[in-house]
């Protein structure tokens, strides 16, 4: 099924202090084509390949196609963010505490590390960068470091408790703990926190690029963009009432952003800090990726993938 979605609209963006500006007029409609695709079971996790995707489901992951399903590989629990390195899926494992390498090519499990996982309930990030894998491992604070030729654990991060969510970007390792309200800068280098700022209410996924860390603060339905260099808030995106187990990604020069409530997602654009558009219907929780040639959204409640492009030239 596809169809087009057109929406453009008044953005409010907050002040660094946290009190809105005068409303900015709407822009020209942005406009993308959704193709969505029925996946049965809990499609959520997305992780791109290609020209495919990624998606953890119930007791498996599965590889996706814009035409259909591709491969699938059976496991007790995928939970989490997925990355992909080093010609290899890595999984977080929830029930077991431990890491999944799965083959890009044939779908196969070649390995299972004990890393420890820091929150069994699945909310939370493993991802690749500076040659490792990274995975929040210990609800007390730590990140384990896995070295992909050996499959082991190299290092160990010491970070704030309750740092379930990491992205990789901007030459470190960032993560958050909600507990702590906290944004950490690692030094892959060092494996050493070199920097820290704190966050407004309940903080969660973020993305590193187009100029500065983002990062929902999912209780305030707020988005806080991040100075790398200096640590600081300087601004926070008003969403929506809140953006709870939504997700976040960067590229194309625009901040994408999974939310659940009001629609399924928004674009925000770093060069005003302001919602670009809102696209589609309100579809619950899931993730979102972005690629050069569209966008992937999953809508575990509704059962399905979406693949969103810009419109055709006439």
């Amino acid at each position: 099924m596809k169809k087009t979605v057109a929406i453009a609209l008044a953005s409010v963006s907050l002040g660094a202090c946290g009190s809105p500006p005068a409303e900015e007029p709407a822009g020209e409609a942005f406009e993308m084509v959704e193709k969505e695709l029925a996946v049965p079971g809990f499609a959520d996790f997305l992780a791109v390949d290609g020209d495919t995707v990624w998606v953890t489901n119930d007791g498996r992951v599965e590889q996706w196609g814009v035409d259909g399903k591709l491969a699938a590989t059976e496991m007790p629990r995928p939970c989490g963010t997925m990355a992909i390195g080093e010609g290899s899926l890595w999984v977080a494992n929830c029930p077991d505490s431990n890491l999944y390498r799965i083959g890009l090519d044939d779908a196969q499990v070649e390995t299972i590390i004990a890393t420890g996982i820091a929150n069994p309930k699945g909310e939370t990030n493993v991802v690749a960068g500076a040659g490792s894998v990274w995975v929040p491992s210990d609800s007390e604070g730590a990140i384990a470091r896995v070295d992909p030729a050996t499959n082991e654990v190299i290092a160990t991060v010491s970070v704030d408790p309750g740092t379930f969510y990491l992205a990789f970007g901007l030459d470190a390792l960032w993560a958050v703990s909600s507990d702590a309200q906290s944004l950490q800068k690692i030094n892959p280098a060092t494996n050493k926190v070199t920097g820290k700022v704190a966050l407004s209410k309940q903080p969660g996924f973020l993305a590193a690029g187009e100029g500065a860390v983002w990062v929902q603060e999912q209780g305030d339905g707020t988005v806080a963009r991040v100075d790398p260099a200096t640590m600081t808030v300087t601004d926070r995106i008003a969403v929506g009432e809140n953006l709870i187990y939504g997700d976040i990604d960067v590229g194309g020069g625009l901040v994408w952003l999974r939310t659940t409530d009001d629609q399924v997602f928004a674009v925000i654009d770093p060069a005003t800090n302001a919602v670009k558009a809102r696209l589609g219907k309100a579809a619950g929780s899931g993730a979102i990726r972005y690629t050069p040639d569209g966008v992937w959204t999953s809508a575990h409640d509704n059962q399905t993938l979406s693949w969103w492009t810009l419109p055709a030239d006439d």
